[in-house]
């Protein structure tokens, strides 16, 4: 009995060490990973008028969850009259500012430093706000001027030009840019009214122009649609004179491939070579049925290099075979 003992109190001591002894195996970072692209995400900082949009953004999502307040009934006169006070309250422009940038995750820690930085010109707004009805022209125009009204830039707010409707002028809507235009693909010119380089006038009126890209033959220029218009040929082309450019077909005469182990594909402009089947010595095309002559270890049968029957391969063949019919016979 007094062994039993021991061989116990034994036991229970070396649980004891064991389980002081154990470590947890460590937690995996891929929650640390994406916390950290979150914190990222929060600190992101925008440009002046970009993070001035989003503040005004997160405010009137405020507005609009604050818009019925908590006298939510069915009597509507007395929502009316309750609301009414409510509408312009400090306790509603409270509820606001304690909800205001949770709605965002790109530059939400900005939008928190713009609402603690300017509270009191927001308090100025709210208590204004009838005179004052379009926020955002008062808080990121005229009171902080970080922004302009659309189609101006610069610190003074000048006029854009419209580009000729093919482009976008430099700073436009903000206090930065110089209003320069900012062509699109195609287009070029101080006002973008002209065609750019690889690209063909396929309408223009006194309004409006439009340009087309060049076909695909084409150089670098052209004088309208299609290969026969084209000023110069691109290499890989060869040009028939008053018929435009035709694609040099680089597979037709001597391949530019290794014969013995690729085959040539012509593509518009270029080529490419792509391998033989792995029973072919030289082949015309894809697959065991095209090859010029079959490969060291392969024969042709029933019109295609197929792999070699020797002696211990057709001994294995027949084996199987008698091995299958033998589980066949079993079964039945």
């Amino acid at each position: 009995m007094h062994k039993i003992i021991i061989l116990i109190q034994y036991l229970l001591l070396t649980t004891t060490l064991v389980t002081c002894d154990f470590q947890a195996p460590p937690l995996s970072n891929s929650f640390g990973t994406k916390d950290e692209k979150l914190k990222a995400e929060k600190q992101q900082k925008f440009p002046p008028c970009k993070s001035c949009t989003v503040f005004i953004e997160s405010f009137k999502k405020g507005l609009e969850k604050t818009e019925r307040g908590k006298h939510e009934g069915g009597d509507a006169h007395w929502e009316e009259k309750k609301l009414g006070s409510y509408k312009t309250s400090e306790l509603r422009l409270v509820e606001i500012q304690e909800m205001l940038c949770t709605d965002i995750v790109r530059g939400e820690q900005q939008c928190h430093t713009i609402a603690e930085e300017h509270e009191s010109e927001i308090e100025y707004w709210w208590k204004h706000q009838e005179e004052f009805p379009d926020f955002f022209k008062w808080f990121c125009i005229d009171t902080l001027k970080v922004c302009c009204p659309p189609n101006r830039f610069g610190k003074d707010c000048l006029e854009c030009s419209d580009c000729s409707g093919n482009g976008v002028c430099k700073g436009n809507g903000t206090r930065k840019g110089n209003g320069k235009c900012k062509c699109d693909n195609g287009y070029d010119g101080v006002r973008c009214d002209a065609c750019g380089s690889g690209y063909y006038e396929s309408f223009k009126d006194e309004t409006t122009l439009l340009c087309s890209e060049c076909h695909i033959a084409c150089e670098s220029s052209c004088k309208g649609a299609g290969p026969r218009n084209c000023q110069k040929c691109k290499t890989g082309w060869f040009q028939k004179e008053n018929e435009g450019c035709f694609d040099i077909n680089e597979c037709m005469e001597k391949s530019p491939c290794n014969t013995k182990s690729h085959f040539c594909v012509n593509n518009e402009g270029s080529y490419a070579c792509l391998e033989c089947d792995k029973s072919c010595s030289g082949c015309e095309g894809d697959g065991p049925d095209m090859c010029k002559e079959c490969a060291y270890g392969y024969e042709l049968r029933d019109g295609m290099c197929a792999e070699m029957i020797t002696a211990d391969t057709s001994s294995s063949v027949e084996d199987e075979t008698v091995e299958n019919e033998s589980k066949i016979s079993d079964e039945l």
